[in-house]
């Protein structure tokens, strides 16, 4: 179905590939216990199975990244992915979106870790308080994005059309909208392609003699 593009999302975060040497379990002040490490990591791959694995070196590993940037950067970083949490409860919670049963699972856990203060690494940590939840964002998101991106065209369009009827019945009319687009494109593309093909014809025959 084709749809128009979300806001870019933010870059990548340098995820440590492979553990340091000193394998460190220490997030600035906080020391990462295993057992939550374990619980943590469990989570991740619970939502998105393909996920990298999450270790105290590596999540030690990310925390020193965060506190060697400057302070308004580090803040950038964050809050550019925390706000994937009301993203996340705003699909869940809206009566029109049926979201499909795996996904609604998936971010009734996401949510219910985001909502503690006291987990992986406390929220009254400074700065790195939030460094957990955006680790679980940015590792569970390839997961969800589908889900998300089709969401979020799909408010674009009740916005724009305000289509009437039940929620299933202003889906139905999205689907239809977005079908009956991507109709349009592939027939304008077969009309340029026939076009360009066109003009690379002479416009009579080549002829050999008088």
């Amino acid at each position: 179905m084709e749809k128009q593009q979300n806001t870019p999302p933010p870059n990548a975060m340098p995820w440590p590939t492979t553990q340091g040497a000193g394998r460190r379990h220490r997030a600035g002040d906080w020391t990462l216990r295993d057992e939550e490490i374990a619980l943590f990591d469990a989570l991740v791959h619970d939502v998105h199975p393909a996920a990298p694995r999450v270790d105290a070196d590596r999540v030690a590993q990310l925390s020193r990244w965060l506190l060697s940037l400057p302070e308004a950067d580090a803040r950038k970083v964050l809050d550019e992915r925390l706000s994937r949490i009301e993203e996340l409860r705003r699909m869940v919670a809206d009566p029109d979106w049926d979201c499909a049963g795996r996904d609604r699972v998936n971010v009734d856990k996401m949510l219910a870790y985001l909502d503690q203060t006291e987990n992986l690494i406390p929220d009254r940590i400074p700065l790195l308080g939030k460094l957990d939840d955006v680790i679980l964002l940015e590792l569970t998101w390839p997961a969800l994005s589908a889900e998300t991106d089709e969401y979020e065209d799909f408010c674009r369009y009740r916005d724009a059309e305000h289509p009437g009827g039940t929620g299933t019945e202003q889906r139905a009319a999205w689907i239809q909208d977005r079908l009956a687009a991507l109709a349009l494109a592939r027939h304008q593309q077969r009309v340029s392609d026939s076009t360009y093909a066109e003009s690379g014809r002479p416009s009579e025959p080549f002829k050999i003699g008088g």
